[in-house]
């Protein structure tokens, strides 16, 4: 990161996830519109790296990269499936030293899980692969796989459907939001929220029925 911030043509933006579940920050998407808009041809995403919900970032990029680390329980990771039933690849990090062996070993794990999955893209088979950042070994493979991916998908045409897609799925998780703040800021349940979720937590009030007393409250409005 520290020579890649020296990249004239690089531009690096840090979003807090603010605890928003799937990796990513709320507004990771207009982030990534507005790079579009300017002029940037290749945008990476980084997540937080929370795992088995892992999976609002798929939503949003053409290409669904996971890493993975030898001895840090990304095997049994793995084994259970989880977010590798949404990659386009898998790469497994710090091959290098003592760890090569290993690292290789993990790989080999993973393709044969591969093998049992239901590709995460039609028409494409996503690999495991290695890489070392410190000896720059492994890098050029991952790139050069990414482009094949480009070329396949824009070729069978479901980059763009990929893209229609998620479109819609931004168009929804808007309209979710904007409801949801709505919602929570009407003065009528903002006033008996509180008072509500109390007798919830207490067990004096079913759930079902707290929902329906809020919901008359934002509809009596």
């Amino acid at each position: 990161m520290e020579r890649l911030s020296q990249e004239p043509n690089c531009y690096i933006r840090p979003s807090p996830s603010g605890g928003t579940l799937g990796g990513v920050a709320r507004k990771s998407r207009e982030t990534i519109a507005v790079c579009e808009a300017f002029g940037f041809d290749t945008i990476l995403v980084e997540t937080v790296g929370v795992g088995q919900s892992e999976t609002t970032v798929r939503s949003m990029v053409d290409f669904f990269l996971v890493l993975l680390l030898t001895g840090a329980g990304d095997e049994l990771q793995g084994i259970k499936k989880g977010i590798i039933e949404l990659a386009d690849a898998l790469l497994v990090t710090k091959a290098d030293g003592d760890n090569s062996i290993r690292a290789e070993a993990m790989r080999i794990e993973l393709m044969r899980l591969l093998h049992f999955l239901t590709p995460a893209t039609p028409g494409w088979h996503s690999q495991a692969m290695t890489c070392s950042a410190v000896h720059e070994k492994g890098i050029d493979a991952v790139w050069q796989n990414i482009r094949a991916y480009e070329e396949t998908t824009k070729n069978n045409g479901f980059f763009q459907e990929r893209r229609r897609r998620q479109s819609v799925e931004w168009l929804r998780s808007m309209v979710h939001e904007h409801l949801e703040e709505t919602f929570y800021r009407d003065p009528a349940v903002a006033g008996a929220v509180k008072g509500i979720e109390r007798q919830v937590a207490d067990g004096a009030l079913p759930v079902s029925a707290a929902v329906k007393q809020l919901f008359e409250k934002w509809s009596a409005r």
